[in-house]
This record gives C-alpha cells, structure tokens and sequence, in this order.
C-alpha cells in the first residue's frame, strides 16, 4: 500500500506524522501552501524521527495546489491521508480520485468531545474518519448516521501517546500548556500567569515553564490574538519568574514534576507518562471552553489548587472511555487496508454539502499565495 498524507498546519502535521509511525507500506507526507503553513523550524520539529517509508527521514516539503495534484499523478497513491483543516480538507478532496478511484482518510489531531457536525460535513467525501476514543467513534458515529453519509468514523490511539515521556533527570519543572483559542480574554489569560509566577515564588527548587504551541509570529491551528510571551513582557512582573519554550512537549514532560491546562490534548500525554496534573476550571467546564472532556477526570482544579501544587492523577474509568482503550480497540490500519483492497469496487465519494461561496473560499485557500488569499478576503468583505 501506497499512502500520501498532507497536512496544511502544526498540529495536523505532527499528528499525521505521529500516526505515519509504523504504518506498513511506504508513504510521504508533504504540506500543501496555505495561510497557516508551518515554519521551516515547526516542520523539523514534527518529524523527528519519523520515516518515509524506507527507512529515511523526509522533513515534508511545502507543495502548491499545483504541485500537489501533479503529486497524486506521479506518485500514485493507493490511500491519501488529509490531515488538514476542514476548509482544506473540502478543497483538496475532489482531486482525490479525480483519476482512479483511491481510499480518502481524514480525522482530527486531539480531543474531539463533543463531536461537531460541522467537522463531518467538510469532511462529507471521506471513507475513514479518524478518532482516538470510543466515546468519539459512537458521537461521530451517530453524526454520520443523521447526515446521511457513507464514511465510516475509526480509532487510533492517539499517536502522542505512543511517545510517553520517560525521565530524563530530575523531575525538575512545572509544565503549563497554553491553548490559541481558550481562554479568551486578556485578564483572563493574565490571571493564569499571575497564578504561574506565583507558583514559581512557592516552588524555588522549580522551573515553570509556559509550554507555547508556537512563537510569536509564527502561524497555528487556529489564530491566538493573546499571545502569552507577548502578555508576560507587557506585564508588571519580575520576567525571570517563568520559562517560554515551543519544542517538543514530551521533552518538557520527561523532566516534569507537574503539569496544568485549560484545554489541551497535552494533558493526554502527561496522563500517558505519568505526571501529576490539573486541568483548570476557573473559566469553566464545557464545549466553548473545549474541556468537557474532563468531566469526570478527578482532574478538575482551580488556580489556586495550582499555586499549592495541588496536582493529580486521573479515574481509571474515565481513562479506559478516553482515549487509554486496549491497543485491539484500534481498528484504522486494518480497515484502511480492506478498502484499498477493493477500492475499485467503492462508491463516488460524497458529495460537498456546502455552498458554492464556501467550496469557492475553501478552494482560494489554497489555490492562492497566503497574501493574495488575506486580499481577496479583504476585498469580499468590502464589496459586501
């Protein structure tokens, strides 16, 4: 089996390259040009260690539209793994099977509770569908069920898992793990440093460092107008009390004496390597704050429980529904193989339920230079 995976931003990037790890065959992953392309420095990051499929390590390349259609001709593959934003996800599949018939895979890069219709809707046009729990497989599920759609929703183990820190010296820090989209406001967000610097007058043996999903200037998932080392400088605070640092999360984790979020799937992997941690509910519990998910954890907590050091360990219950199932649970890599096998035989992909201006906009995406695309937007808006 031949598979060819794009991915268009950071976090779909490591996540399709995580779950490239040990798949059988050979494949490649490539970024397609979009306005959130990962930096050169984000790209080498995210496939440390990861194969292309003979044994070699292939840091992805970015591809234009163009580039990635001639792409899917010369390479040929038998399966395409779109591990992009739904906007591009929309754009990119009807190049899929344009000229044969191939298997299209898509799914998302962390927590996904609670399942959204809208992310099944952009992604109408795929076979697999990928999830990491089994209370995600039955919500997406029942989606796909109600809109009519013929694409099946499969589990992987979330791939971060598979990377578990182990200790690397003394357990020396406290680890915080921002999110772009959560909290939202300034004091908000401010209110969580404040809380850090004062953990870090509480804990002089430790450092706290604020785990930041990129720099500043650099592009993400989704957009964070409050950037934390932003705030932080602008902040009247000894600056020396907390640590930044964007690289690779389980090497925070392995010298990690705690952990704490908002939201994020982080806390999946401090759960994996066994850290102590709290996910914070100052700013509430629920899908706007994207941590419903941890209802039911034991790993709900204050700022205040996190100034104390008050961390935790999570419900075995919980655990064993979210996302920590027996390995047998998963089910991705052998469907993906039962549907190359007999692609031939498979139906049209679905069809796009959307719009014509929102397949135009998807398209534009990333047909179009980033600047071009930010000016045709600009230009919409001021014509309406």
């Amino acid at each position: 089996m031949r598979l060819l995976a794009v991915a268009d931003s950071d976090s779909y990037l490591k996540w399709a390259a995580a779950l490239l790890r040990g798949l059988p065959g050979e494949h490649r992953l490539v970024v397609v040009r979009s306005p959130i392309t990962p930096s050169a420095g984000q790209r080498r990051a995210a496939v440390g260690g990861v194969g292309d499929g003979r044994g070699g390590v292939r840091v992805p390349e970015v591809v234009t539209a163009r580039r990635l259609r001639a792409l899917l001709r010369g390479y040929d593959p038998d399966a395409v793994l779109l591990a992009c934003t739904g906007p591009v996800v929309r754009a990119l599949s009807p190049w899929v099977s344009r000229d044969r018939r191939r298997v299209l895979v898509t799914g998302l890069p962390g927590i996904s509770v609670p399942a959204s219709e809208k992310a099944w809707r952009l992604r109408a046009a795929a076979d697999l569908f990928v999830v990491h729990s089994g209370r995600e497989v039955a919500e997406f599920d029942a989606i796909a069920r109600d809109l009519g759609l013929p694409g099946r929703t499969v589990r992987a183990t979330l791939p971060f898992l598979h990377d578990a820190a182990e200790a690397a010296g003394p357990r020396d820090r406290i680890v915080f793990a921002t999110q772009a989209k959560v909290p939202e406001r300034r004091e908000e967000r401010e209110r969580i440093l404040y809380a850090l610097a004062d953990l870090a007058r509480a804990r002089p043996e430790l450092s706290v460092v604020v785990k930041l999903r990129a720099r500043a200037g650099e592009e993400q998932t989704h957009r964070e107008d409050l950037h934390y080392e932003t705030l932080w400088r602008e902040m009247p605070v000894d600056h020396g009390l907390l640590r930044f640092d964007a690289g690779p999360m389980h090497a925070q984790l392995a010298r990690a004496a705690g952990f704490t979020t908002v939201s994020s799937t982080a806390a999946l992997e401090a759960i994996a390597a066994g850290v102590p941690l709290l996910v914070l509910s100052d700013f509430g519990v629920g899908a706007k704050t994207i941590n419903l998910v941890f209802e039911g954890s034991g790993l709900l907590g204050t700022l205040d429980e996190l100034v104390r050091s008050r961390f935790r360990g999570p419900d075995a219950a919980w655990c064993a529904e979210n996302y920590f199932h027996p390995e047998a649970e998963n089910d991705w890599v052998p469907r993906l193989a039962e549907l190359v096998a007999g692609a031939a035989d498979l139906p049209r992909p679905a069809g796009d339920p959307g719009g014509r201006w929102a397949r135009t906009r998807a398209s534009l995406r990333v047909e179009l230079p980033p600047a071009a695309y930010r000016g045709a937007l600009r230009l919409r808006r001021a014509l309406r």
